[in-house]
């Protein structure tokens, strides 16, 4: 008999709110977290773009001075939004067995500041001053490494890396390490510091982010005829997994059941997604065979939807080819367009905000939708909209450079 999972704790360090309640006021007001970056590099290297969506309030003001000298950005993220989710879960650390306890936590680059950084002391001032932890600081499984030790999770550190799916594939992969047996409490998240130079150049150079310089908080617009790119982001998310009986026996606080996930690869472009959605058309379909799902029973899905001109359609044309004609009955949201892409991470807050949408029975609003493109005729939440009653179904969609697709479907649970 198949496991039951359900999500117990949750936790956000975002663009728009230091942690998960703060986040989700602002994702129903639909506030913009995007800015115009006023760091010296940007000037410095002349960068094309010089907007980004930064974290609402700096790792500084949750972190000691030690752990920060000794956590990369992206690590910092993780760390505070898994201490939030793993206190709202309620978890008494001492009464858990800690081998039976494992993390899945996420990035899409890693510690890419700690890297460059490294890199540049190394030219600048040779081998000597180069810090001993700069490696256990660059390395991508920093932030799951950092994250199990903090909490003590003995039973696996695992760490999905694949682009911008990498948060979504490691809540499946915590989906599977409990139904497996394998564990009855997992840890999963993903997080990402990438709004540095360097990448920001890159994106730039391939034409993927938005160049409304002049008007950050209007730059970052899924669906609409006037999208130019996604808006990098930076921050981190986090899910407390448990199995049902693990949870009912210490009494949790339930807020949905993780009922199904599905991983595909498009094997198509290493960054343009297949333009008719065949690999994001099985995830989806994966998905909601794996929860014992019908198309009838979804009512909301928080899309990938980064506001690229190229991304958005395939998107579309998947959710059709899942769902059907039932699609027009769905409310779709499109938070990127409030926070940016916060890559690695995304998907991770991506399934906080559906999480929190199917416990309050309410949709995250999406911004700056001001004409929609009509090849993409969805029904957007744009305003204040109610879910409705009964037994109800979200999906979280996240698609990566490589042709990565990670689809998770949260269910709405009712408290026994």
């Amino acid at each position: 008999m198949t496991r039951k999972v359900v999500i117990t704790g949750l936790g956000a360090f975002t663009p728009i709110g230091s942690d998960a309640p703060t986040t989700w006021e602002n994702a129903l007001k639909g506030t913009s977290g995007v800015r115009k970056l006023t760091d010296e590099w940007v000037e410095k290297y002349d960068l094309p773009v010089s907007i980004a969506a930064k974290t609402s309030s700096p790792a500084s003001d949750y972190l000691s001075r030690v752990e920060m000298k000794r956590m990369d950005p992206s690590t910092q993220y993780a760390v505070i939004a898994a201490r939030e989710a793993w206190k709202d879960s309620g978890i008494d650390t001492e009464k858990i067995d800690h081998d039976r306890f494992s993390v899945s936590f996420a990035t899409g680059i890693g510690g890419v500041w700690t890297l460059l950084d490294g890199w540049d002391t190394l030219r600048e001032s040779g081998p000597r001053r180069v810090m001993p932890m700069t490696v256990p600081m660059l390395m991508p499984n920093g932030p799951a490494a950092a994250v199990s030790l903090d909490l003590g999770a003995r039973g696996s550190a695992q760490t999905p890396v694949s682009a911008c799916a990498s948060g979504t594939e490691a809540t499946a992969q915590g989906l599977e390490l409990i139904r497996s047996g394998k564990a009855d409490v997992v840890m999963v998240g993903g997080a990402e510091a990438a709004i540095h130079p360097m990448p920001m150049a890159s994106f730039a150079a391939m034409k993927a982010l938005s160049k409304r310089n002049d008007e950050p908080e209007r730059a970052s617009r899924p669906y609409d005829t006037d999208r130019d790119g996604f808006v990098m982001g930076e921050g981190a998310g986090a899910l407390v997994l448990e199995s049902e009986e693990h949870a009912l026996a210490r009494g949790a606080r339930i807020y949905a059941e993780l009922a199904g996930a599905a991983v595909t690869s498009d094997g198509y472009h290493i960054t343009a997604p297949d333009p008719e959605g065949l690999g994001a058309t099985r995830a989806l379909k994966g998905a909601m065979e794996d929860g014992g799902i019908v198309p009838t029973d979804v009512v909301h899905v928080n899309a990938h939807a980064t506001s690229t001109p190229v991304g958005d359609r395939p998107e579309y044309t998947a959710l059709k080819a899942a769902l059907g004609d039932h699609l027009d009955n769905v409310w779709v949201s499109a938070t990127k367009s409030q926070m940016g892409h916060l890559l690695g991470a995304s998907g991770a807050v991506e399934s906080v905000l559906t999480a929190l949408a199917i416990y309050h029975r309410k949709a995250p609003v999406t911004i700056n939708l001001e004409n929609q493109d009509p090849d993409i005729p969805l029904k957007v939440v744009t305003g204040p909209t109610e879910l409705p009653e009964g037994e109800i179904v979200a999906l979280n969609n996240s698609f990566g450079f490589g042709g990565h697709n990670a689809v998770v479907a949260i269910r709405s649970y009712a408290q026994k």
